[in-house]
């Protein structure tokens, strides 16, 4: 599934491209998790103003409201002036002045929703709940650790959830935790302050890299521009299970948290052979 740094490299791969684009046509393939919420012909003759993200989602301002985008679990966008004629899995296509907005998508759980503004109750549904943005100043250590005090949760799914720190999905979850020298078992009010100090350091770290990398390509995510991420290449422990820690040589094990896989060292992160047996 992209993630934040996956959704903001695609953001960053067309955003100067299509701002000031015209809407030429619209057309609508399969339907996907949400509908438009209008008719296709609203948007012709519209300005794509800029590109904005808030957690996954992209906000692309129009002159009259805005689209919401979502990649879902398998989605990905492109936009050229040239592209292929549309295959079954491409589910939107927004032909503009400067090129052709694309979205792929075999999955079909992602979606494109035009609503009036960001205060539209279908946008407040979805973005009312998010936490604070990694790399904004609102994430900030007093704002993070008042945050973790009040969740008995394992540390790992609340990071997850979302609602403390948005977009710290599952790959940058168990990344930040190792960087952290975190046991991700540990309810996230029990952390220490050290450890608080250490994972929010880790947290910022851990997604600016993957943005600079360009994201993570597990399986078919690629930008705008169709260009791969490279972050797994770099990763810690995600996806290494029963190979050998990079920084101290004990194989990297894998346990279940909330029907998702979560990897650690079990020595950097001092995790009891019990923690496996629970998990």
């Amino acid at each position: 599934m992209p993630e934040l740094p996956e959704v903001e490299v695609t953001r960053r791969s067309f955003v100067d491209r299509i701002r000031g684009a015209r809407v030429a046509g619209v057309h609508l393939g399969k339907p996907l998790r949400w509908p438009l919420g209008a008719e296709p012909e609203v948007l012709l003759g519209q300005e794509v103003q800029d590109v904005r993200r808030r957690g996954k989602y992209l906000l692309l301002d129009m002159n009259s409201g805005l689209l919401m985008v979502h990649l879902g679990m398998s989605g990905s966008l492109r936009f050229d002036a040239m592209l292929p004629p549309p295959g079954v899995h491409d589910h939107f296509e927004m032909d503009t002045s400067l090129g052709l907005l694309r979205l792929n998508d075999p999955r079909r759980f992602g979606a494109v929703m035009y609503m009036q503004g960001e205060t539209d109750p279908r946008a407040q549904k979805l973005l009312a709940h998010l936490g604070a943005e990694p790399l904004g100043d609102a994430f900030d250590l007093p704002y993070f650790a008042a945050g973790l005090k009040t969740r008995s949760a394992p540390i790992k799914q609340v990071l997850l959830a979302g609602d403390v720190v948005v977009g710290v999905g599952n790959i940058y979850a168990s990344e930040a935790l190792f960087r952290a020298r975190i046991d991700p078992t540990t309810p996230a009010r029990a952390l220490t302050r050290p450890q608080v100090e250490r994972l929010w350091a880790a947290i910022r770290h851990i997604i600016q890299w993957a943005i600079d990398e360009g994201g993570s390509t597990l399986r078919d995510f690629s930008s705008a521009e169709g260009r791969n991420g490279y972050f797994q290449l770099q990763a810690m422990v995600y996806d290494r299970a029963g190979q050998p820690c990079r920084e101290c040589g004990t194989p990297i094990r894998m346990l279940r948290q909330g029907q998702r896989s979560t990897y650690v060292c079990p020595r950097c992160q001092k995790m009891p052979a019990s923690r496996f047996k629970e998990a």
